[in-house]
């Protein structure tokens, strides 16, 4: 059981977005701690995104700062803002966190600091100039109960995130690392957003050695549209 005021206290999901056409949600998490600390994980997909050739376009809902308002949320309330990966659907306001500090995997950052295509759509947003960062590297204790964990494979230096409650105990946000609960095997094969399918099978593989070692019992897939409608969502929460 998670006792330290400063762990985890509550869990919020949020779904900014979704492809209803092929079942896929667009999310973002807020985490909020005993003492005060607000946390959010990605903050959800940009108004008037285009989405990769063959994928088609999404259906918007309320936006990451819409629906901190509805939990009594400014942007200036977040403290700190966990990039899992700078993918559009994942870093699309960014720029809207400026009071916040920003943790990647310097991998990552650097990696989209060097001009790389992918993450290009939502430069304006992660490489705003008022951002402060935190690069970390590989497997990071960010604070009492609550864990970074690396996992490239989707893209290089993507981060999972684990986190313990209360109540609940161990939660573990798998994000694009394994996008769907379908493909939480060890022998699993990359999607077409996936860039290096030997890499991402080893963090699957390290995702599911924590699970048995950790006794996770709720994994949250990155973009399971079945497993959602089986969630607890914003304004309800995990505690």
């Amino acid at each position: 059981m998670t006792t330290n005021i400063a762990a985890p206290q509550r869990l919020y999901l949020m779904q900014v977005a979704a492809l209803p056409q092929i079942n896929i949600p667009i999310v973002c998490y807020l985490v909020q701690t005993g003492d005060g600390t607000n946390i959010l994980i990605d903050s959800g997909l940009p108004e008037g995104a285009q989405p990769p050739p063959g994928v088609p376009m999404p259906v918007m809902g309320q936006n990451v700062l819409e629906q901190l308002a509805q939990l009594g949320l400014h942007p200036g309330d977040i403290d700190l803002l966990i990039c899992t990966h700078f993918d559009p659907d994942h870093a699309g306001y960014h720029a809207a966190f400026t009071h916040a500090e920003l943790i990647v995997q310097r991998q990552h950052y650097e990696l989209a600091r060097s001009g790389y295509m992918r993450f290009a759509a939502t430069r304006s947003q992660w490489a705003h100039p008022a951002l402060r960062y935190r690069l970390v590297e590989g497997d990071t204790q960010l604070l009492p109960g609550l864990e970074l964990i690396e996992t490239s494979g989707h893209v290089p230096g993507h981060q999972s995130v684990l986190l313990r409650l209360p109540e609940t105990g161990p939660v573990l946000l798998t994000i694009d690392a394994v996008a769907q609960q379908r493909s939480f095997t060890p022998d699993r094969e990359a999607g077409p957003r996936d860039e290096d399918e030997e890499m991402l099978r080893a963090s699957t593989r390290k995702l599911l050695d924590l699970v048995q070692r950790e006794q996770v019992p709720l994994i949250i897939f990155g973009h399971d549209g079945e497993q959602w409608q089986t969630l607890k969502k914003a304004p309800d929460y995990y505690c």
